[in-house]
């Protein structure tokens, strides 16, 4: 039977620190709707009604593109490994650009001032519901490890080439709305060399 908080609870805080994935669903007024799956080594909890993850370059950015039009955000965690549970947050989410001071400010705060080779923004999630199911049907699944595709495909490409993939491919979204990655800020200038810098260092 599902149930509704307010907030995440301390038994939900101990959830989503032993989850490996998480999904993200958003969408515009009209158009498609977009359902994302990613890995939570970059998702950070900031308090029981804020969530927040470091946003890697994709073939698309269509979150980015649906909270631009507005705000509408769910992200959902399921267990594929111990007691079964399903939750959901719901709120409203914002894009943090790479070239801001926030975006800096959080980087430094939460990800120790490394930031992965590609990491394009930081999406917020603001939430007052919070909603758990049994997740009966969710199969069993082990884990083994993460992928590397995502960092030798970055390293390969490099800071220009990430900036030229950008360009080609993530400013619009599936219906044409824009996405803003290339949306510049006076002090962009400041967080792009410090994020190139952290993901330079690591290669």
């Amino acid at each position: 039977m599902a149930k509704q908080f307010s907030g995440l609870e301390p038994h939900h805080h101990r959830f989503i620190a032993a989850q490996h994935m998480f999904f993200t669903a958003s969408a515009a007024p009209t158009g498609h709707v977009n359902v994302s799956p990613r890995s939570t080594d970059m998702f950070r909890v900031l308090g029981d009604n804020t969530v927040i993850y470091l946003d890697r370059t994709g073939s698309g950015n269509e979150t980015a593109a649906h909270l631009n039009i507005g705000s509408r955000l769910t992200i959902m965690f399921c267990a594929v490994a111990g007691p079964p549970l399903i939750m959901r947050l719901y709120g409203d989410g914002r894009v943090i650009h790479r070239q801001s001071i926030e975006f800096a400010a959080l980087l430094t705060d939460q990800f120790n001032g490394q930031a992965p080779l590609g990491a394009r923004q930081i999406i917020r999630l603001d939430f007052n519901l919070v909603q758990t199911s049994c997740g009966y049907g969710v199969p069993l699944f082990d884990y083994l490890d993460e992928r590397p595709q995502m960092d030798d495909w970055a390293e390969a490409k490099g800071v220009d080439g990430i900036e030229n993939y950008w360009r080609d491919k993530n400013q619009t979204s599936l219906d044409g709305f824009p996405t803003g990655i290339l949306d510049q800020s006076a002090d962009g200038d400041a967080a792009r060399v410090s994020t190139a810098g952290a993901s330079e260092s690591e290669e």
